[in-house]
């Protein structure tokens, strides 16, 4: 009861001065001043603008006019390479043929001695690519058979000379060393008639083989059709390889050891 009427009391009508509550100290860094102290010692004086200190010219060094314009080269007289061959200019209107001369050639004479002396001249060598007559000169066409009559044309090179005499050295080198196991008993060689029953062995088990794996089922659904079907692959391959090697060598060798 007493708050209330402490509340309703008549001097809490005066008006009052607003208190503001005290603000807290700003934040400063400790290492403020070194970097102010860093900034100014660091602080290039031509960063932004310009030298701090401009070298004047002196007055004898004035600027003219034109002399920051780039020096052209000298002029020189042009020439297209074909001036030589032109016809001269057309006379203008104002000049004046000489008048008055006279030749007591006989062009018609003249003309037909040089063209009895003279050699006809061949046609040039074209080619025509077209329907339409295109015609293209034949030299650099590729056409004419220049290496034909080129010195040395045909002859094998020297590089495949060295290789084929290297190869025939090898080959010779192996021949010796077979013949020598041969005679030693190393080696048997097989008769032609030997080569060819154990090739036809070879292809005739090729083909029981081969008849059988055309009878397996077209569909391998279970493990031991799958293992089946690629162990007669393997065989037949495996034939093959061995009835290419003895078609391939005339000369088959078989050690004793």
């Amino acid at each position: 009861m007493s708050t209330q009427v402490m509340s309703e009391s008549i001097y809490n009508l005066i008006p009052r001065e607003e208190v503001k509550p005290p603000k807290n100290p700003r934040y400063q860094s400790k290492f403020r001043s070194d970097v102010k102290q860093e900034k100014k010692v660091n602080k290039s004086p031509n960063k932004t603008m310009g030298p701090a200190k401009v070298d004047l010219n002196a007055p004898r060094e004035y600027l003219a006019k034109r002399s920051k314009e780039p020096v052209l080269p000298g002029k020189t007289s042009f020439k297209y390479p074909d001036d030589d061959t032109k016809k001269p200019m057309v006379p203008k209107k104002e000049d004046r043929p000489l008048m008055g001369l006279k030749s007591n050639k006989n062009f018609i004479t003249t003309n037909a001695v040089e063209n009895i002396m003279s050699v006809p001249k061949k046609p040039a060598a074209n080619f025509v690519d077209t329907a339409k007559g295109s015609t293209h000169p034949l030299e650099p066409s590729g056409l004419v058979p220049k290496f034909l009559n080129k010195k040395g044309y045909g002859d094998v090179p020297d590089y495949l000379r060295r290789r084929n005499a290297e190869v025939k050295q090898a080959q010779e080198e192996y021949d010796e060393y077979i013949k020598e196991h041969y005679r030693r008993g190393a080696m048997k060689q097989l008769t032609n008639g030997e080569r060819q029953l154990v090739l036809d062995g070879l292809k005739k088990n090729w083909e029981e083989i081969h008849h059988q794996y055309q009878g397996l089922s077209v569909v391998t659904d279970t493990a031991p059709k799958k293992a089946r079907k690629e162990r007669m692959e393997a065989e037949m391959k495996q034939l093959e390889r061995d009835i290419e090697l003895l078609e391939k060598h005339k000369t088959i060798y078989i050690s004793n050891h």
